[in-house]
């Protein structure tokens, strides 16, 4: 059998078409990929062998029946994995979290429904920083993920588990959340690519909450096409989803391939300064000079209030999830720790339930939005966010699309920044601001450092992601960097 670990979701879903291959022996192919190899990344929480099976084996019959590929969707039959954050009806959806570590979601997000409709197969749920709260997947419950192109290094987070399976090549693709940059940073420390689509574009039904007005599900994929054909899966209109915007269905591939001669790209000098590291910087300028031989116009611009906006993200995520993981009491789901008052059984609950991490921002959230200081720090930090808006509001009057690094660092050692979460929060630092203002944005690979992936990042208009996927397929064609792979793919 072909490499299948080598092919990208669009490429096995036309050998699946083309009769080359059946969805059953791609399904066990992954599975076995996954047995095999994930004891040392530990990237899934859990496996659905018997339940992917048979899916594949119901749709092979479908295939059977005359039912042809490309009518039944563009990714029919490929397998995909999502982040243990989106409920998967009859499946444990964990967040990572001891506080849901036996909850059993009775219906499927919205992302997943769509998937199970255009005839793909869910192998399985991914690791995580613990209710989505982290840069490196090293807040989990259960185990930290490790990255594929260095096992003593960390794949980034809070999607870190979705990012190394798909960079390591024990599934085709995944779906993570980003709420600060949670599918962008993994994909830059693992070398893969990452999309947050617009606030609105991809329905959260069915998506754990951690902070609702900032939180966005998005694909993580080998290249752009296949982000693409992903996003022509998953965006889309959701009555169960009051945020869910009311715009009509699109082609997210139909523009890539396009000439991106004349476009106008804009770099923020705020992001390629002394916050991000010499060799980060140098890859990115590589980069620019690739989007410039393709005939782009590449000009320095200013977004200022960047200097701000980590510290407005690190109040309005933690109110948000203050308010959002109240749910979490003991009385209705998940874990249970009994006691003869109910404000002990509260305490004891949330003790042993929630992490450091999430206890933390528990803790900054509900004291944001206490009395006396709500209007000094909670007030305050959604005027910055306004103004955080603002800066791309006025940026894309000029330019096309926006560009710098997505991380300032290449994947740290595991352990390096534990105990000092400032530090951790750091690494967050070019990509809030895009969940705050609600726009779009990609992680490309774009080099090497020091033997480890560089992102960059792309920035675009809201809700011109076809836009995006154009431009970043075009550098990712001319600069060849999708091709870059861990040795763990290439040694099989």
């Amino acid at each position: 059998m072909a490499r299948l670990h080598e092919m990208t979701a669009l490429e096995i879903a036309a050998s699946i078409g083309a009769r080359e291959v059946s969805v059953e022996e791609v399904a066990l192919y992954f599975l076995e990929r996954i047995g095999r190899l994930d004891g040392s990344l530990r990237s899934f929480i859990r496996t659905v062998p018997e339940r992917a099976v048979a899916a594949a084996v119901a749709l092979d019959r479908r295939l059977a029946g005359e039912v042809s590929a490309r009518r039944a969707g563009g990714l029919f039959g490929v397998p995909f994995a999502v982040k243990d954050n989106i409920c998967t009806r009859g499946i444990p959806t964990t967040c990572a979290s001891r506080i849901l570590e036996s909850f059993v979601p009775p219906y499927d997000a919205t992302v997943v429904r769509r998937m199970y409709e255009a005839g793909l197969v869910l192998l399985g749920k991914t690791n995580m920083d613990e209710f989505a709260m982290g840069s490196s997947c090293e807040n989990s419950a259960f185990f930290e993920t490790r990255n594929p192109w260095n096992l003593e290094t960390v794949p980034g987070g809070s999607s870190g588990g979705s990012a190394a399976a798909v960079a390591a090549g024990l599934v085709p693709f995944a779906l993570g959340s980003d709420t600060g940059g949670s599918v962008r940073q993994p994909a830059a420390l693992c070398g893969i690519v990452g999309l947050k689509p617009t606030y609105g574009a991809v329905s959260r039904y069915g998506l754990v909450a951690f902070a609702s007005s900032l939180d966005q599900i998005g694909p993580l994929t080998r290249d752009v096409a296949d982000c693409a054909a992903v996003m022509n899966v998953i965006a889309g209109h959701d009555e169960m989803d009051s945020t869910s915007a009311p715009l009509p269905s699109r082609d997210y591939s139909a523009r890539l391939g396009a000439d991106i001669r004349g476009i106008r790209v804009g770099v923020p000098r705020e992001y390629m300064g002394e916050g991000a590291e010499p060799g980060v910087r140098s890859c990115v300028r590589d980069a620019l000079g690739v989007l410039e031989d393709l005939g782009a116009v590449v000009e320095e611009c200013a977004l200022p209030h960047t200097e701000y906006a980590l510290s407005a993200y690190y109040l309005i995520a933690p109110a948000e999830a203050s308010s959002n993981l109240a749910r979490y009491d003991g009385v209705r789901y998940g874990l249970r720790e009994d006691a003869a008052e109910v404000h002990q059984m509260y305490e004891r609950t949330r003790r042993r339930g929630f992490g450091p991490e999430v206890k933390r921002r528990i803790m900054l959230g509900t004291y944001a939005l206490s009395s006396g200081y709500y209007d000094a720090y909670y007030l305050k930090a959604l005027k910055v966010r306004t103004l955080v808006k603002r800066d791309f509001d006025i940026a894309f009057e000029k330019y096309d699309v926006l560009v710098g690094p997505t991380s300032p660092t290449v994947a740290f050692p595991i352990g390096s920044k534990t105990g000092d979460p400032v530090k951790m929060y750091l690494s967050d630092v070019f990509s809030v601001p895009v969940n705050l203002a609600g726009v779009p944005a990609i992680s490309v690979p774009c080099g090497l450092h020091d033997g480890l992936p560089v992102g960059l990042q792309m920035i675009g208009r809201p809700f011109e992601e076809d836009f995006l996927l154009m431009v970043a397929h075009a550098y990712e064609q001319a600069a060849g960097t999708s091709r870059l792979r861990p040795r763990m793919v290439s040694e099989g």
